[in-house]
């Protein structure tokens, strides 16, 4: 029995491969944009947050330097992501949302690190699947 939906699909020159391109920056883009503009529209929160979070660690006193960066590196990711997907579906370029993705990547090592750094490591247990999902976004814009 054949697909009509991937036989659809294929016609209209979409491969496998590629709907898993767009279901990855689709979900990287929504899952960064909305992170990172929370803690730029709750700055304040947030960083009482990290400073609870870091002060008995090496980290301690870091958070009014480490949270523009990470914020910066989610938006970043998050933005490239949804804008890369837009410029492959319109172009075929796929750079923009490869580093998308590698930035998504980046961004939750980021996270982890602080996480472990503070001993949270339910925290950091929690991010394991969205650096999977990233790197597996990584990968199929590899293929």
């Amino acid at each position: 029995m054949e697909n009509s939906l991937v036989n659809w699909l294929s016609e209209q020159g979409i491969s496998t491969v590629n709907v898993m391109q767009i279901l990855f920056s689709l979900m990287i883009s929504i899952l960064f944009i909305q992170s990172g503009l929370d803690k730029v529209f709750n700055w304040q929160g947030e960083r009482d947050f990290y400073k609870s979070h870091f002060k008995d660690t090496l980290l301690n006193g870091t958070a009014p330097f480490l949270m523009p960066v990470i914020t910066l590196s989610e938006l970043a990711a998050g933005f490239l992501s949804g804008i890369g997907l837009l410029v492959w579906l319109f172009t075929g370029h796929t750079e923009i949302a490869l580093a998308g993705m590698l930035m998504a990547c980046l961004s939750i090592i980021q996270l982890f690190l602080g996480q472990r750094v503070a001993k949270d490591y339910a925290g950091a247990a929690v991010l394991v699947p969205y650096f999977l999902l990233a790197a597996a976004g990584v990968y199929f814009y590899l293929l």
